[in-house]
């Protein structure tokens, strides 16, 4: 999928993209980036499912959360989209900061939530991991915005000619600084604070990222399956931070198998 139609928004500004009939499938892209990083699995799912796409806040077209917002804040805005477009059974998807979103609102909103999956998400960083994560969000913070880095890490050295490197750094290069500081400092924080609820969620869960990603390993994802009631955890050999875009037909038949459960 090549362009979006323009977005609709809600009342409060959520910038949105539906299509498709079905149940409902919503998609949560990570920080940096926007909700036209989702475009392999909407031309996949929209023959299954209504897709909705969103632009998480201070992304792409949707205002920013107040500077300090941490991710109870990016859950409870999920939760407001949802009331506003009355949706009261999803299925949600989010990738790296949108897998936080993805994980808190299964604990928050309970039975409403009736598949949850996280793509590339993050759990209990070690201690390094933690001090470089936050020392990233610190230099956001600053102005300091370092394209170079995020790529080399979410993308593999054979791909930095490809579609998706150009897109995924044009993407983070329109990004708004202050909205992107927000939500990279939640992101920062944001890897324990619903670490301790998986194993209260019994809803179908996965937890799918690329064998080769330095920041949301496959540990990762083995824990939180293995904390999960019904966890699956699918690691995809030779790929990365953005593995729904690398590798799209096998994320695609992950989710696909997910979404049967």
């Amino acid at each position: 999928m090549s362009t979006i139609p323009q977005r609709s928004k809600t009342p409060r500004g959520t910038a949105y993209w539906e299509v498709g009939q079905g149940e409902t499938l919503v998609l949560i892209h990570g920080v940096g980036l926007r909700l036209e990083a989702w475009g392999p699995q909407i031309d996949h799912f929209r023959h299954s499912h209504r897709v909705i796409a969103v632009d998480m806040p201070g992304h792409g077209e949707t205002p920013r959360l107040a500077r300090g917002s941490r991710l109870q804040q990016f859950v409870a805005w999920l939760g407001a989209f949802l009331d506003e477009m009355r949706i009261e059974r999803v299925n949600l998807c989010g990738h790296s900061m949108g897998a936080l979103i993805a994980g808190g609102s299964a604990v928050t909103f309970g039975d409403r939530i009736a598949r949850v999956a996280l793509v590339n998400g993050v759990f209990r960083r070690n201690p390094q991991a933690h001090a470089a994560v936050v020392a990233r969000a610190r230099e956001i913070e600053q102005g300091n915005v370092d394209l170079a880095s995020p790529l080399s890490r979410w993308f593999e050295r054979r791909e930095l000619e490809g579609a998706p490197y150009q897109s995924t750094r044009g993407w983070l290069s329109q990004v708004d600084v202050d909205g992107y500081a927000t939500a990279y400092a939640a992101f920062a924080e944001g890897d324990a604070t619903y670490a301790d609820a998986w194993p209260r969620i019994a809803c179908p869960s996965l937890f799918l990222t690329g064998g080769n990603d330095p920041n949301s390993t496959p540990e990762m994802s083995r824990a939180m399956a293995a904390s999960a009631r019904a966890g699956r955890a699918v690691v995809i050999d030779g790929h990365r931070h953005m593995v729904n875009l690398t590798a799209p037909d096998l994320v695609n038949h992950a989710l696909a198998k997910w979404l049967q459960q």
